[in-house]
């Protein structure tokens, strides 16, 4: 592992060459510091199939999803499916064409496949309005105020993405986040 002043670091978990404000969807998944339950719990409904009994947190989290839309409408955003789980997040998430991406119009002809290995300064700019920028947005909102109701709520420090490149892998993603409550317990 590198050192940064003196430091280790983490190596970042994002594309090196993926400039994440591009035109495209994305898979994320953000879960609680440690894994702690502030969601809510798996229920079995009266069908027998389980289902997400939301808390209040929970709660917090699906209405700062949906603002997450209303918030940003330079950005073109466009909401997939998402799952608040009892102890994480998952949803896709599209950005659309818009004056922060110009430059790329699809998935495809985003990715560098030049220089892979290069260590240049961040060639794309400052980190707003990108993918980053609206998990940070979104984490902000839900703890603030998840910490009215349990000051100690947090997240992770990190959320793992994916970049979803074909119709195939999108409906893959999509299963697997609506059918995330009938798998819980076979974890």
């Amino acid at each position: 592992m590198k050192k940064y002043k003196n430091k280790y670091r983490i190596k970042s978990a994002r594309h090196p060459n993926w400039d994440y404000r591009s035109n495209g969807l994305y898979f994320i998944t953000i879960c609680t510091q440690n894994r702690t339950h502030f969601f809510g719990d798996i229920i079995t409904d009266k069908n027998g199939l389980p289902s997400v009994s939301l808390s209040e947190i929970g709660k917090i989290v699906e209405i700062e999803w949906l603002k997450t839309f209303e918030m940003r409408p330079d950005m073109n955003l466009w909401m997939g499916e998402f799952v608040v789980m009892p102890n994480h997040f998952h949803a896709i998430i599209g950005i659309g064409d818009n004056e922060f991406n110009t430059q790329c119009r699809d998935a495809i002809r985003c990715v560098s496949t030049t220089n892979m290995n290069a260590n240049t300064k961040n060639k794309f700019g400052p980190q707003s309005k990108n993918l980053a920028s609206i998990v940070r947005g979104f984490k902000i909102g839900v703890t603030k105020n998840s910490r009215l109701i349990n000051p100690d709520f947090s997240w992770q420090p990190r959320y793992h993405d994916h970049i979803i490149r074909n119709d195939k892998s999108f409906y893959t993603i999509s299963n697997y986040i609506e059918q995330n409550p009938l798998n819980w317990e076979k974890r």
